[in-house]
C-alpha cells in the first residue's frame, strides 16, 4: 500500500475493525457503541480485502467495490450541506445534487486511488463514546506494517436507526469536514456553486486517473 494517510484526508477520506481476523483486522476489547463501531468495522472489512486485491482490480475496480459500502458509512449530503454552510440554502436544487454527486464521487476515487495495496497493514476499533443524544465518536487506528500507528476517529450520527459518518479526525483532532469548509468556502467566494462542482469533478477525474 502507497498509500498517505495525510493525503487521504485532504483528498477525503477515510477513512473500522473488521469482525472477522482472517481479513487482518484485530477488534479492541471493551469497545462499545454497537452499531456505530459495527458500521465502521464493516467499512474496513471491504476496505482490506480491497486492497488485498488492489492489482488485481485496477482502480477503476477498486471505485466499484468500494463505492457502494462508502456511499452507505458516509452521510455525504449532510457534509455537503455543513461544508458549504449558510449559502447552502441559496443554492437550486440541481446544484446541491451536482454538489453531492461530485464530492462523493471525488471521495470513492481518492479511496481507491491511495489503497492500491496491501503489505499487513491492519485497523482497530478502540473505543466508542457517547457525544450528545444522537452522536457517537468511534476511535480507531490504523497500524502500519512497520508498526507506527495513526489515530482516526469517525464522528457519527444516528438518523432514524442508521448509524452514518458526519466527521472524520486525524491524530485525534484535524476535521475532515473543518478543511473541507475552508477549501469549499474559499472556491465559492471566488466563483461560485458552478465553480464548486467543477473543482470536486476535476479532482474526481485526476484521481481516477492515478494521478
Amino acid at each position: 500500500m502507497s498509500m498517505s494517510v495525510g493525503n487521504i484526508f485532504r483528498g477525503w477520506v477515510v477513512g473500522a475493525v473488521a469482525l472477522v481476523a482472517s481479513m487482518g483486522l484485530s477488534p479492541a476489547s471493551g469497545q462499545s457503541g454497537g452499531g456505530a463501531a459495527d458500521r465502521i468495522g464493516t467499512l474496513y472489512g471491504v476496505l482490506i480485502e480491497t486492497m488485498q486485491q488492489a492489482n488485481q482490480l485496477g482502480i477503476k475496480g477498486r471505485f466499484d467495490r468500494l463505492a457502494p459500502v462508502l456511499a452507505d458509512t458516509y452521510d455525504v449530503p449532510s457534509m455537503s450541506r455543513t461544508a458549504v454552510g449558510q449559502s447552502w440554502a441559496t443554492l437550486a436544487p440541481a446544484q446541491q445534487t451536482s454538489i453531492i454527486e461530485a464530492f462523493t464521487r471525488m471521495m470513492i476515487a481518492n479511496y481507491a486511488n491511495q489503497f492500491d495495496g496491501f503489505s499487513g497493514e491492519r485497523f482497530e476499533v478502540l473505543q466508542t463514546i457517547d457525544k450528545g443524544a444522537a452522536d457517537k465518536l468511534v476511535k480507531t487506528r490504523l497500524v502500519q506494517s512497520n508498526g507506527k500507528t495513526v489515530a482516526l476517529d469517525y464522528l457519527m450520527r444516528n438518523d432514524n436507526g442508521t448509524w452514518k459518518v458526519v466527521d472524520v479526525y486525524l491524530d485525534g483532532t484535524i476535521s475532515e469536514l473543518a478543511s473541507r469548509r475552508a477549501e469549499f468556502s474559499a472556491i465559492l467566494k471566488s466563483g461560485g456553486p458552478d465553480a464548486l462542482i467543477m473543482s470536486l469533478r476535476r479532482q474526481g477525474d485526476k484521481l481516477l486517473a492515478g494521478a
